[in-house]
C-alpha cells in the first residue's frame, strides 16, 4: 500500500479509515475530518451496519452512545457494526478507541479493565498534557517514547480501574500507552490516559486527538495528528 499526503491534507492514497457512529455520538465528523487531514480517506460507517466498507483501520470516536444508559459503551458493544470490528480487531486490523469509543473497547473485551465515573464526579473540559509511554503501536509510532503532548479532554466516565494483576500486566508488558502529566484529572489508576492490546493494533484513550489536528486549535496545536499519519504508515508498510 502506497500512501502520500498532499499539501492541505488532501488523501493521495488508498488508506481508508472508517469512523462509527452510534446515536449519541459527537465526534465523528470531527475524527472524519482529522483522517482527512492525515491523508487517508475517511469512510463514515453507520452502527447497525456489519459492513465496514472495506476500511483498512477503524476508530471509535468520542460522544455518549445511547445516551450512557446502563453503563458508558455498554448498549453500543452490542451493535451490528461492533460484532465485525470484533473480529477484524482479533485479526490485526487497527482499531482506535477515543473517549465514548475508549469505554465501547473495555465492554468489548478488546481493552482490558474499565471506565468509571470521574472521582470528582464532575464532567471535566480542559487541556490535558499527556506522556508518551509506548511509541511502538499502529496509532503511535509518529510519537517518540517519553514525548509529551498536549490534547482535549472532556468527559465524566474518565477513571480508569482495573485490578492489580492487571495493571501489573499492563504495566509489565509496556501497554500503557498514554499518562496523565500535571494532573489526574479524573483519578485513573497509575495516572493510565490510554492503553494499548499485547498485539498493538487496538488502543483506547480517554482524551480526544481528533481535536488537535489543527494550529488554530490553540494549546497543543498539531500534537494528536499523529495518531492518524501513524497508522497511514503502519497500513503502508504491511
Amino acid at each position: 500500500m502506497t500512501v502520500t499526503t498532499t499539501p492541505g491534507g488532501a488523501p493521495s492514497g488508498n488508506t481508508r479509515i472508517g469512523v462509527v457512529t452510534f446515536p449519541g455520538t459527537l465526534d465523528d465528523r470531527d475524527t472524519l475530518r482529522a483522517v482527512r487531514l492525515a491523508g487517508a480517506e475517511p469512510v463514515p460507517l453507520w452502527h447497525r451496519d456489519k459492513d465496514l466498507k472495506q476500511v483498512d483501520a477503524v476508530v471509535l470516536p468520542g460522544g455518549f452512545s445511547y445516551g450512557d444508559y446502563l453503563r458508558a459503551g455498554a448498549i453500543s458493544r452490542f451493535s451490528p457494526v461492533m460484532e465485525t470490528v470484533i473480529d477484524q480487531a482479533r485479526a490485526g486490523m487497527p482499531v482506535l478507541g477515543i473517549c465514548n469509543g475508549f469505554q465501547v473497547l473495555t465492554e468489548t473485551h478488546l481493552l482490558p479493565g474499565a471506565m468509571l465515573r470521574n472521582n470528582h464526579l464532575h464532567f471535566v473540559c480542559r487541556n490535558q498534557r499527556l506522556r508518551v509511554e509506548n511509541a511502538d503501536t499502529a496509532w503511535t509510532s509518529d510519537y517518540e517514547q517519553g514525548q509529551e503532548i498536549s490534547v482535549p479532554l472532556k468527559n465524566i466516565d474518565g477513571r480508569y480501574v482495573a485490578d492489580e494483576r492487571v495493571l501489573d500486566e499492563l504495566e509489565a508488558e509496556g501497554r500503557v500507552v498514554f499518562r496523565y502529566r500535571d494532573l489526574n484529572p479524573n483519578g485513573s489508576l497509575r495516572d493510565i490516559a490510554g492503553i494499548t492490546n499485547a498485539e498493538g493494533n487496538v488502543v483506547g484513550l480517554m482524551p480526544h486527538p481528533e481535536h488537535a489536528v489543527e494550529p488554530l486549535i490553540g494549546t497543543g496545536g498539531t500534537d494528536g495528528l499523529a495518531f492518524f499519519t501513524s497508522v497511514i504508515k503502519k497500513l503502508a508498510a504491511l
